[in-house]
């Protein structure tokens, strides 16, 4: 970033000079009548100081194999040099500096989003040493440090919550429009912002591991990755040049005048690639950013319109992930008030999808929550805490049975949805069973794919049971199915599809990073999981299949207005060669045309960042008939 921002600093210097170079030439020229000698003096200043740096970077450049469509612009300004015609060089370095200068503007522009959420992180903590508390930078946190967090401020650092009870704000980092409350044992992130009491939390991570970080990192380097449609403009760059060269050559060769030489050179000069595809790119990531769509890899833009295969996880894709508790069976004995009253005051304290159900529960039947203390969420084990002096704990079948098989016959017959079973003082207590209800616009939105998007085949992937599956692709209008596949299953179905066909994978689950990674273009629902949005392309922050339509219309927008620009851009500079070539057009005359040509192309390209309004094409209707809906959300 820094040698970046050193070699913007230099471009934008070399363009600065070449204008004062132009300024101080024609008024020498035409405002107080110069001597011929003075006239050059300024240009010559132009061309040493700034055309030579220029021309170095290019040199560079092709001892490495890079031949690029910016070579025009390096013998163009050589060949101004040679012929004397040194305006026309200046005209080419401020071309070339200026072309890069923009380029450099565009991606700080596009960089706005990044830059609020670098404000927006606070630059010290609150660290606690016995009664003393002090603000040190964030660097010198450390794991293991106890941290004050005061009401209504960002949390600085990924921790667990070790005094006070209250709730934070954590949807700018995981999608999720409800705050969360927070216990001794509950895990906070950074960037969230504390509610309205404050907390003393544990330092779990240095702060740059932390989520924030890492999000901050996603964010860097979906700008800093260069998209292979930026090489798509190299390559025709690499027949355009020998083919401007060659036009050239033959105008020289034709007219015996070496000045037409240059005069195609300049005019040929392909701006249209170096600045309008990398600034219709860059556009598009920032337009995606203010949708609430992170764009890791850019060559999601290239790729996702030519996908023929969608594939979707289950899950909080084609579902709300918000499943709903349909039935409960309470060991003889128990009062199932009570016992939903125990779980759901411990369920506050969780982010599983199944804890929402239970607490929306509760509300609705009224029951009363207690405080729920020494809470702790063990990966595979189930959540713990205790409520009232009465331990409680919530788990899966599969987990009890393997730890207390004689509960066997004690459990309910399996359900075709999702289910917790629950222990308290370690005895068996109740079991939950629970749907998860597709969403609303899911049978709309997959109808929509093959006559909006031509997608051809669409197919459910899941790890859960085949009848939830099949009840979830009845109900959303999707007939290819695999159901019961493990994350090794998974990836293997996705390899092999995507050497029929370009693939869409849509995940939100730590079990989908490897599909995620094997499809063509892989996009994952939320930022709940760090390995998730890792391995996709692109990340939906407000998790809904419209968001997944509004990119596929951003990708198709790109790719039409990138050609635009780029083709459109280099058919004007071949008629204007044609000009120069027949000795119509001098070098300086050329150089302006260039720039006419130059300007048309990359302002078309900024079209890509003004928001077009409504990107969506298809209309949300209600699932089938029978289907269930979620109670909020």
């Amino acid at each position: 970033m820094l040698m970046q921002s050193e070699n913007s600093r230099t471009q934008f210097a070399i363009a600065i000079l070449a204008i004062v170079a132009i300024i101080v030439h024609v008024t020498l020229r035409f405002g107080i009548s110069a001597p011929e000698s003075w006239l050059v003096v300024p240009l010559w200043v132009a061309l040493v100081l700034g055309g030579i740096p220029l021309v170095w970077d290019l040199l560079i450049k092709l001892l490495h194999g890079e031949f690029g469509s910016d070579l025009l612009a390096g013998i163009s300004i050589v060949t101004a040099a040679w012929l004397g015609e040194y305006l026309a060089g200046v005209l080419v370095v401020l071309m070339l500096s200026g072309g890069q200068t923009l380029e450099s503007y565009a991606v700080r522009s596009a960089s706005s989003v990044l830059e609020a959420l670098s404000k927006r992180m606070p630059s010290v903590a609150h660290r606690k040493v016995g009664t003393q508390v002090d603000d040190v930078p964030l660097t010198e946190i450390g794991i293991g440090d106890d941290l004050i967090v005061f009401p209504h401020e960002v949390c600085p650092i990924d921790g667990t919550v070790t005094d006070g009870h209250g709730t934070m704000d954590e949807s700018y980092l995981t999608g999720e429009p409800y705050m969360m409350s927070k216990a001794p044992g509950s895990t906070v992130l950074s960037g969230a912002i504390n509610g309205e009491a404050a907390l003393t939390i544990r330092a779990d991570k240095l702060a740059g591991d932390s989520r924030y970080a890492q999000i901050m990192a996603v964010m860097q380097s979906s700008q800093q990755h260069r998209p292979r449609i930026r090489r798509l403009g190299d390559q025709l760059g690499a027949i355009y040049t020998p083919v401007a060269v060659s036009l050239a050559a033959a105008a020289w060769l034709i007219s015996g005048d070496p000045i037409r030489f240059l005069a195609v050179l300049v005019v040929a000069t392909p701006c249209p690639l170096l600045i309008a595809i990398p600034v219709a790119i860059i556009g598009s990531i920032s337009l995606a950013a203010k949708r609430a769509i992170v764009i890791r890899d850019p060559t999601v833009l290239e790729k996702l319109d030519g996908c023929r295969t969608a594939i979707f996880d289950k899950t909080g894709t084609l579902t709300y992930g918000q499943p709903e508790l349909i039935g409960s069976f309470v060991a003889d004995g128990l009062d199932d008030h009570e016992v939903l009253s125990l779980v759901s005051s411990v369920e506050r304290y969780s982010k599983h999808p199944l804890a929402e159900a239970v607490i929306r529960a509760g509300e609705q039947q009224g029951v009363a929550s207690a405080q729920a203390t020494q809470i702790v969420e063990k990966p595979g084990q189930g959540l713990f805490g205790t409520v009232a002096g009465k331990a409680v704990r919530i788990t899966n079948r599969k987990t009890l049975l393997a730890e207390q098989p004689q509960l066997r016959e004690s459990l309910p017959p399996p359900s075709a949805g999702l289910e917790c079973v629950v222990l308290v003082g370690d005895v068996y207590a109740a079991t939950y069973q629970f749907r998860d209800a597709p969403r609303r616009e899911g049978a709309s939105f997959i109808d929509h794919l093959g006559p909006m998007h031509k997608i051809n085949r669409v197919m459910l992937l899941s790890g859960d049971r085949e009848s939830e599956v099949r009840y979830l692709a009845d109900q959303v209008g999707v007939t290819e199915i695999y159901a019961d596949k493990s994350p090794e299953q998974k990836v293997e179905i996705v390899r092999q599809e995507t050497k029929l066909a370009d693939t869409l994978f849509v995940g939100d689950g730590i079990n989908d990073a490897p599909a995620l990674m094997a499809a063509t273009v892989g996009i994952a629902f939320g930022q709940n999981s760090d390995v998730t949005t890792e391995a996709a392309g692109a990340v939906i922050l407000d998790s809904s299949l419209q968001k997944v339509d509004e990119l596929m219309h951003i990708s198709r927008r790109m790719r039409r207005i990138a050609l635009q620009s780029a083709v459109g851009g280099m058919g004007l500079s071949v008629i204007a060669m044609f000009v120069a070539a027949a000795g119509y057009l001098p070098p300086v005359a050329g150089a302006i045309t260039q720039e006419v040509i130059d300007v048309l192309a990359v302002v078309n390209a900024l079209r890509v960042a003004v928001n077009p309004g409504l990107l969506s094409d298809y209309e949300s209707k209600p699932p089938a008939a029978g289907a269930d809906t979620p109670a909020s959300g």
